[in-house]
């Protein structure tokens, strides 16, 4: 039993990724490479946010109970960060701009999947009692590949120096949304007392919705040109 519960884990969070890239070309364009890289400028660009928070964000002393807004605000703007990492993978690819965004999230989303979810899953699953965290943390990395497919999307919209004047606020909107989702996220939690299961619904609408927006906005950029 144990090893059905792991391999349920295993096949919900890393599937979707290799589905993602067999059906997306990535592998017509031998991109595995590419990907790799992307994904090394992942761990780069989180090296220099962990510094930075290190030194400039000390741990909140605060009571118990009590929420850091301010503080928690200026983390989350940290990520603006890896809106300029995605940036720097797409202009080092050439390609058409779907080639360079799924090279970018693709990279991205999987270096975020090892670093942060293989160690707990592999150890986690495999125990002798099945916890359903590990199954929010599957559908949870599949959400983060969704979310850092439409944030690359994005920041490739947002750089073209072609792009209409129309769309530069609403991709701006959706750049900020990318960069505070999980601000946002905790927000709700900490006034709602939101369960696990219902973070993870309202998660998967949140980057849903901002999914289709990008979608809708790269589509008409990209048919207008």
């Amino acid at each position: 039993m144990t090893l059905f519960h792991f391999g349920n884990c295993f096949a919900l969070a890393y599937f979707p990724y290799f589905i993602t890239y067999k059906c997306s070309g990535l592998s017509e364009y031998n991109a595995f490479w590419r990907c790799v890289q992307a994904g090394a400028t992942y761990l780069f660009v989180q090296l220099c946010k962990m510094l930075f928070l290190a030194t400039f964000f000390p741990t909140w002393e605060g009571g118990a109970g009590v929420y850091d807004f301010v503080g928690e605000f200026m983390k989350a703007t940290v990520d603006l960060a890896d809106l300029l990492g995605l940036h720097l993978v797409m202009s080092r690819n050439a390609g058409k701009g779907e080639y360079k965004i799924m090279v970018a999230a693709m990279g991205w989303a999987t270096a975020e999947l090892v670093m942060s979810r293989c160690l707990p899953l592999w150890v986690g699953a495999r125990g002798i009692e099945f916890d359903w965290k590990y199954i929010q943390m599957s559908f949870d990395s599949n959400i983060s590949l969704v979310h850092y497919i439409a944030m690359a999307a994005v920041v490739w919209m947002f750089t073209r120096y072609d792009l209409p004047k129309s769309f530069r606020l609403p991709v701006t909107v959706l750049l900020a949304l990318c960069v505070y989702k999980a601000f946002l996220m905790e927000l709700f939690v900490h006034v709602f007392l939101l369960g696990s299961w219902t973070v993870l619904l309202v998660k998967a609408v949140l980057t849903g919705a901002i999914s289709l927006c990008s979608l809708f906005l790269f589509v008409t950029l990209v048919h207008s040109n």
